[in-house]
């Protein structure tokens, strides 16, 4: 534990998720932000300054950008979360997910660094890790990923392009994008749930700031042990219990029979359904993009690495 208040500083601050991790920090009396003057923010000596003096940064910068500021770090106790995408496969680093399990919570309490889970592949890990874990499901199946997202993912880019006093008539319609199969996320995807096969992934942006459903359909008997609706319910109930954001959708929703995208915008949470028939089953995580996706998984990772609570600062 810190004797005094954990100093943080957030690399980057200006994008995006910067932009949200600041506000999910600023105003917390349990740690103490180190900011960078305007007109240095892109000044290189000041940046290590202040990463090296910092008990933990926040990398929230393109990839390239990300390997980079590493080599910046002297400081041997600064410890740092990677919000890119850079790190996520990389040796000595630590995936950011820790409902995973507890070897995987204690190891993000203990790593020197860690990788933030990219947005889509918190849902889709989310589903399929456990069934490899637990041995339903083999890692050479073959898996396709249905996914949409709102366009803040995109970054400012999109957030411009969508926001815009006179946008594009087209973006009013959900989009495919990723189409030659080769999303960034897919080898996190992969690696994580211990998969021998890529995942076929087809993911779509829509026409709505936050929020996302990330969807896996499976006839039932790709699973081993004679898998019904139920016991899925039942089986994720069990592998999720104890965790503070992740939580399995009633037997008897969603009632209406659709599953709404957004519903978790502004929350850390995500929720698991599990529907279908005696023969098929959709699996669907659904969570907010740039909270469990992005920056709230970010801060709650913070928060176990400090030892504070792990819900602090966080919405559900």
């Amino acid at each position: 534990m810190f004797m005094s208040k954990p100093k943080i500083y957030i690399d980057g601050k200006e994008g995006t998720t910067g932009l949200q991790i600041y506000d999910r920090l600023t105003g917390r009396e349990d740690i103490r932000l180190l900011l960078i003057d305007e007109d240095k923010r892109k000044d290189t000596a000041e940046r290590k300054k202040l990463m090296d003096e910092a008990d933990l940064v926040f990398l929230c910068l393109p990839d390239e950008a990300a390997v980079e500021a590493i080599k910046l770090v002297e400081n041997p106790n600064t410890r740092i979360i990677d919000a890119s995408t850079a790190h996520r496969t990389a040796p000595g680093w630590v995936y950011g997910f820790p409902e995973l399990g507890q070897e995987q919570r204690d190891a993000i309490q203990t790593a020197k660094w860690v990788a933030n889970p990219g947005c889509y592949a918190t849902g889709f890990i989310s589903l399929i890790a456990p069934l490899v874990k637990r041995g339903l499901l083999s890692p050479d199946a073959f898996l396709a990923c249905h996914a949409l997202s709102g366009y803040t993912g995109g970054g400012k880019k999109a957030i411009a392009q969508y926001e815009g006093a006179e946008r594009e008539r087209e973006l009013v319609s959900p989009r495919h994008y990723a189409v030659t199969l080769s999303h960034k996320h897919i080898p996190e995807m992969t690696k994580v749930c211990g998969l021998t096969r890529k995942p076929i992934f087809m993911p779509m942006i829509c026409d709505f700031p936050q929020g996302m459903v990330v969807t896996v359909p499976l006839y039932l008997d790709m699973l081993r042990g004679g898998q019904t609706l139920d016991s899925l319910r039942a089986f994720y109930r069990d592998y999720y219990a104890g965790s503070r954001f992740v939580t399995v959708r009633p037997d008897d929703a969603p009632i209406c029979g659709f599953i709404g995208s957004n519903n978790l915008a502004g929350t850390n949470d995500l929720q698991i359904f599990v529907c279908g028939n005696e023969e098929q089953v959709m699996l669907a995580a659904r969570l907010d993009n740039l909270g469990k996706g992005a920056s709230g998984a970010a801060v709650q990772n913070m928060n176990i690495m400090l030892c504070l609570p792990e819900e602090t600062g966080l919405v559900s």
